[in-house]
């Protein structure tokens, strides 16, 4: 499943139009001053524009047509039109400062708000949410959707303006003279239909195009990821046509945008030409009988030839409606995506280990599949319980419903007594941690991995938690020690060492409950069982132990060991009972044994 809206493939011009007009009604609400600033600096610009085309017809007929027929030239008179048009032209700078300031500091505050919201709806979406929707389709709804929405911003402000002085100019026409008024009658209505009918050819395109976009960041950031895959398998070249045959699409998708927008813009450039010709022609007859004076005709001209660019603003505004509607629907999709945790008012105070109990526990994914079926078992305060079952038993969902990233479909799962969905996100972060399968390090320095900007992180906590993970020494060797960059997800650590960074991780945030999601698998065994070993030691002065162990060193480490086949516990007791009496048990720790000995 796709964050992308099915909807927007049937949508017509006009239901886009007005969708964009309700998305543009939105951004203005969020940021009414900057709004109305560049819509203030754009009015006046238009005003000034259409004031402009008249000072320029009164210079011409007051100053350069008696130049003309006197052969002589008034300096004064030159003077005055020159400080006037210096004048016009300096405030015309100014408003369009104003509007352009204020337009892009609107548009890029929407983008900023839009991102937050997005990224803070990311974290508070459940993990099923982010199996069914990839990465890169997520990560293009963050970046390229968000632009998208957000683009017809820009030229709002110029629009908006350029309708005002469309008003004012032809009023003005028509005041000065009807004839000449018909052409701006039926020049302004007839440009209005294009930019409509090109609405509605555009926006199929614009919205497959952006649909594209997101097709092209899915394969992309899957290639990134599975990059050592692709390499070992050599197969380098099938993965490049498969990202070339979308970026073909893509290709192929912006090409109909700009040959559709290479079609209409010199239309639009055009039509205030044809206008201008049309005032010409008339304005000369209509000057021949007297009815308008040469300024007039000038000013009326002018007017005209001015006019293209600020109606391109209006292009503009309808041109990047289709593909803002687009991405606005992708971006909306996740706003208002079902699923969020909810979290509860409760908390749980208490320095020593916690209790973690589950009560006849059933859960399901997305497709309906029981994972765990009336699971029932129990961590006791200070003690260290391990899970082992074959692959899909649902040891991992165990783990994930321990720490809350899932809620149970039936049962309870509670840690001293509370139900896990009554507690705060705090009270869980606080009393909970987990290591999961796969390590992640960010692209920081060891300090920021293991500490988190927890205020309580200081350097002694961030050696201790160091130790405890068996990977102090190794920290201590690094030219940098603590300061260390690791690299993109910790590129510059072994498989074993970001295990011991995410474990150290979890360690110094003290938790009263840890759980190991077969979290030491890439570690060397006799590294395994001195981590376990500390941990052991130490569970009974800070944190209980649930962990998910295949190797035959870590189980009997454990206070008891839970056995699970197809989501029930079959079996439950120390690892030595249970290899004697639990054949299948028997089976699965000696065969994992038998495959590390032929690996070795």
């Amino acid at each position: 499943m796709s964050v992308t809206s099915t909807a927007d493939m049937t949508r017509t011009g006009g239901e886009v139009l007005r969708r964009g007009l309700g998305i543009l009604g939105q951004g203005i609400a969020a940021q009414p001053r900057l709004f109305s600033i560049s819509v203030a600096g754009s009015v006046l610009h238009g005003a000034l524009l259409v004031g402009n085309a008249y000072v320029v017809g009164e210079i011409v007929g007051r100053v350069v047509t008696p130049a003309f027929a006197e052969n002589r030239i008034d300096t004064g008179a030159l003077a005055l039109a020159a400080a006037v048009l210096l004048g016009i032209s300096g405030l015309r700078v100014a408003a369009m400062f104003a509007r352009r300031l204020a337009a892009g500091a609107m548009m890029f505050r929407l983008q900023a708000g839009y991102r937050e919201r997005i990224t803070r709806r990311y974290l508070e979406l459940p993990l099923a949410w982010h199996q069914r929707n990839s990465a890169g389709s997520l990560l293009s709804t963050a970046t390229s959707d968000v632009e998208a929405a957000v683009q017809p911003f820009a030229p709002l402000p110029l629009a908006v303006g350029t309708v005002v002085m469309l008003v004012g100019a032809l009023g003005s026409v028509l005041w000065t003279d009807w004839v000449l008024g018909l052409v701006g009658l039926v020049l302004v209505p007839s440009l209005f239909a294009l930019n409509i009918f090109y609405s509605r050819r555009m926006s199929p395109l614009q919205m497959r195009a952006q649909r594209l976009r997101a097709g092209v960041a899915e394969i992309a950031h899957e290639s990134f990821d599975g990059a050592l895959v692709i390499k070992t398998m050599g197969k380098e070249a099938a993965e490049t046509a498969r990202f070339a045959a979308k970026v073909g699409e893509l290709r192929d998708g912006l090409i109909r945008v700009g040959r559709l927008r290479g079609l209409f813009d010199p239309v639009m450039d055009a039509l205030p030409s044809v206008g201008t010709v049309a005032v010409l022609l008339l304005g000369t007859w209509r000057l021949s009988t007297g009815a308008i004076t040469v300024s007039q005709l000038v000013s009326v001209a002018f007017l005209f030839t001015v006019l293209a660019f600020p109606l391109r603003a209006i292009a503009w505004l309808v041109g990047d409606m289709p593909r803002g509607v687009a991405g606005y629907d992708r971006v909306h999709a996740v706003l208002a995506a079902e699923g969020s945790t909810r979290y509860g008012n409760d908390d749980v105070n208490s320095a020593t280990p916690a209790r973690l109990d589950f009560e006849n526990v059933g859960f399901s994914y997305a497709d309906g599949e029981p994972v765990l079926r009336d699971v029932t078992l129990s961590v006791p305060a200070g003690k260290t319980v391990a899970l082992v079952g074959p692959t899909g038993s649902g040891k991992s969902t165990i783990a994930s419903l321990a720490v809350r990233l899932v809620d149970p479909d039936a049962g309870t799962v509670r840690l001293d007594g509370a139900d896990l969905r009554t507690l705060t996100a705090e009270a869980l972060a606080a009393n909970i941690a987990l290591v999961p399968q796969l390590p992640f390090v960010f692209d920081d320095t060891i300090r920021a991995n293991i500490a988190l900007d927890r205020p309580a992180a200081d350097d002694a906590e961030v050696w201790a938690a160091l130790r405890l993970a068996q990977i102090d020494s190794f920290v201590a060797g690094l030219p940098a020690s603590l300061d260390t960059e690791v690299g993109e997800r910790g590129t510059s650590l072994s498989g074993g060492q970001r295990q011991r960074l995410t474990l150290a991780r979890a360690l110094a945030g003290y938790p009263r409950l840890l759980i190991l999601d077969d979290a030491t698998s890439a570690v060397d065994p006799r590294v395994e069982a001195a981590i376990l070993g500390a941990l052991r030691s130490a569970a009974g002065e800070g944190a209980s132990i649930l962990v998910v162990a295949y190797r035959r060193a870590t189980i009997a480490l454990a206070d008891e060991v839970v056995y699970l086949e197809s989501g029930r516990i079959l079996a439950r007791g120390t690892h030595t009972e249970l290899l004697a009496t639990v054949p299948g048990y028997k089976d699965l720790v000696t065969a994992y044994e038998k495959a590390e000995a032929l690996d070795d």
